[in-house]
C-alpha cells in the first residue's frame, strides 16, 4: 500500500511581502529586493458641503465644526430667503388702514343730470338772471379745498390722488398676499428688492428663538420639575412658559423687524438704514430697554401673541386628537399620522384666534413713541395712534372695510339696458363687507391655511417631521 505525498514540498512562498505602516511609530524597512505598498489616509475635499466624519487631528474638528455651522447658517438664510416675500405682503396687509369712508367724500365734478332732475343749463342760467346777487341758488363751482396754516392742501381722503405722498402705495389695490407682492414690486418707490426687507433681521431671530428656546425650556424644568419624577411626562404648560420668555427676550428684534419691513425704500423717507440703526433709535428716542420691554403696547401683545401661538402649538393638538376616533390616546410615536391631522386642525382652528392678536401687534409696532419722529410707511396706516389692544381691536371693526380690491361705485341710468342683476349682487355682496372691518383682521389667512395643509401632506408621505419655516413656500395660485 503506497503513502500519500505530502503537501509541504509544493509550498513555494510569494514573489513580494505586503508592508503596513504602524500607526503610532516610523515605518519598518522593507525589503529591498521586493516592493512595498503603504496605506495612506484619503485626502479630504476643500469643498464646503463636504461634512464626512473624520478621526483625526483636534484641529480637523474644528473645522468640521465651523463647517457645520456655515452649511446651517446658508441652508436657513435660503430658506427664510424663499419665504420672505409672503411674509413681507402679509405683514403690509395687517398694518394697512384701510378707512370706511374712503369712497364717500364728495366729488368736484359730480353731475346731478342724471336722474332727470335738472333738465337743462339753460333754465338754470335764465333763472339766476332776474334774481338778486346772494339770493338765487348757489352756483355750481367746484368746493374750496382746504389748507394749513402754511397753505398746503389738507388731506381729506385717502383716495385723493393729489394729496397722496408719493412713497405710499394706493390703499386697496391689493387684496391678497400675493396681490400686495406684485403691487410692492411694480411700485416705484420700492422695486424688486422690497419683498427681502428684513431678511437679515428675520433670520437672526429665528435662529436665536431656535437656540433660545430650548434652554429656557430645560431651566424651567430644572426649578419646577423634581428629579424624582422618573420618566412621568412634565406638564404641558412649561413648553408654552418657555415660548413666551423667549418671545419676551427677542420682542426688541421682532420690534425692529416690523419698522424695517413697514418703511418705505425710498433713501430720503427712510427713518432707520439698517436693523443696528433701528434699535439704537428706538432705545434712544423710545425710552430705552424699559420702553422696549415694557411698554404696555408692546408688553401685552407680545405676551399674548406668543403665549397663544404656544398654547395652539402645544396644548391643543393633544385636546383635538381624542375626538378624532383614532383611539382615546394619541401620540407622535404611536399614531404619527393621526398627531400630524391633529395638528393641523389645532393650526386652522388657532388662526381664529392668532391672526387678529397678530395684526394688533403689528399695528401697535409700526406707532412710534416719545420723542421719536413718526414712521413713514409704504401702505396706508391710521392717522391717529391706538390706545391698546382692546381700542385698536374696536376701531379696526368699527372704521374700516374689508372689501378689496376697492372698487369705484358704477352710475347707472334708469333708461339704461336691462340685465344688471349680476351688478347689483355683486354691489350688494360687497356692501356688506364694506360695513365691517373683520376681513381686516384676517389678512393672510389662506397662505397660513395652504402652509398648515401643506405641512400636513409633507409629514403625511414624508414619514418624519418637517419645518414649518418650508411651509411658507406655496404656490401663488393658492392665494
Amino acid at each position: 500500500m503506497g503513502t500519500s505525498p505530502s503537501l509541504r514540498d509544493l509550498y513555494s512562498p510569494p514573489a513580494h511581502s505586503w508592508t503596513f505602516v504602524p500607526p503610532n511609530g516610523a515605518p519598518s524597512k522593507p525589503n529591498p529586493s521586493s516592493p512595498s505598498y503603504q496605506w495612506n489616509a484619503r485626502p479630504s475635499s476643500p469643498h464646503i458641503l463636504h461634512l464626512s466624519l473624520d478621526t483625526g487631528t483636534p484641529p480637523a474638528h474644528i473645522t468640521l465644526f465651523f463647517r457645520s455651522i456655515v452649511v446651517s447658517a446658508l441652508v436657513h438664510y435660503s430658506s427664510t430667503a424663499l419665504a420672505m416675500p409672503l411674509e413681507v405682503g402679509k405683514l403690509l396687509l395687517q398694518i394697512q388702514w384701510v378707512p370706511r369712508d374712503a369712497l364717500s367724500a364728495p366729488s368736484d365734478t359730480e353731475e346731478q343730470g342724471d336722474d332727470g332732475e335738472d333738465l337743462s343749463d339753460t333754465t338754470n342760467e335764465e333763472d339766476s338772471y332776474f334774481v338778486d346777487p346772494g339770493v338765487g341758488p348757489t352756483p355750481k363751482y367746484p368746493a374750496p379745498k382746504l389748507v394749513d396754516d402754511d397753505g398746503y392742501v389738507v388731506r381729506t381722503s385717502v383716495m385723493e390722488e393729489g394729496t397722496r405722498p408719493e412713497y405710499i402705495i394706493p390703499v386697496g389695490t391689493a387684496k391678497s398676499t400675493w396681490a400686495m407682492v406684485k403691487r410692492l414690486v411694480s411700485f416705484r418707490g420700492e422695486g424688486w428688492f422690497s419683498p427681502w426687507k428684513g431678511l437679515f433681521t428675520t433670520c437672526i431671530h429665528d435662529v436665536l428663538l431656535l437656540s433660545i428656546q430650548p434652554s429656557v425650556d430645560n431651566v424651567l424644568s430644572s426649578f419646577f420639575l423634581s428629579p424624582s419624577r422618573g420618566f412621568y411626562r412634565p406638564p404641558l404648560w412649561l413648553p408654552v412658559a418657555s415660548h413666551v420668555v423667549t418671545g419676551f427676550v427677542l420682542s426688541p428684534l421682532d420690534l425692529v423687524r416690523t419698522r424695517l419691513i413697514a418703511q418705505s425704500s425710498m433713501p430720503r423717507y427712510k427713518n432707520y438704514t439698517g436693523p443696528l440703526d433701528a434699535l439704537s433709535q428706538i432705545l434712544v428716542h423710545e425710552g430705552g430697554l424699559k420702553g422696549v420691554y415694557f411698554h404696555p403696547h408692546l408688553l401685552l401683545p407680545t405676551i399674548l401673541d406668543t403665549g397663544l401661538r404656544a398654547f395652539t402649538h402645544v396644548l391643543l393638538p393633544s385636546l383635538i386628537a381624542p375626538y378624532l376616533g383614532f383611539g382615546p390616546h394619541v401620540a407622535a410615536d404611536t399614531h404619527p399620522i393621526a398627531w400630524a391631522l391633529a395638528e393641523v386642525l389645532s393650526g386652522c382652528l388657532g388662526l381664529l384666534v392668532t391672526l387678529p392678536i397678530e395684526t394688533v401687534r403689528r399695528r401697535l409696532q409700526v406707532q412710534t413713541r416719545g420723542a421719536a419722529k413718526p414712521l413713514r410707511t409704504c401702505v396706508e396706516t391710521r392717522p391717529v395712534p391706538y390706545n391698546g389692544v382692546v381700542d385698536a381691536l374696536w376701531h379696526i371693526l368699527t372704521e374700516e372695510r374689508s372689501d378689496l380690491p376697492i372698487r369705484k361705485p358704477r352710475k347707472h341710468r334708469r333708461d339704461g339696458p336691462g340685465g344688471s342683476g349680476s351688478d347689483e349682487a355683486e354691489e350688494e355682496s360687497d356692501s356688506r363687507l364694506r360695513h365691517t372691518g373683520i376681513g381686516q383682521l384676517y389678512r393672510g389667512l389662506g397662505m397660513r391655511l395652504a402652509a398648515n395643509t401643506i405641512v400636513f401632506l409633507l409629514a403625511s408621505f414624508g414619514g418624519e417631521e418637517v419645518d414649518g419655516g418650508w411651509a411658507e413656500l406655496v404656490m401663488p395660485c393658492i392665494f
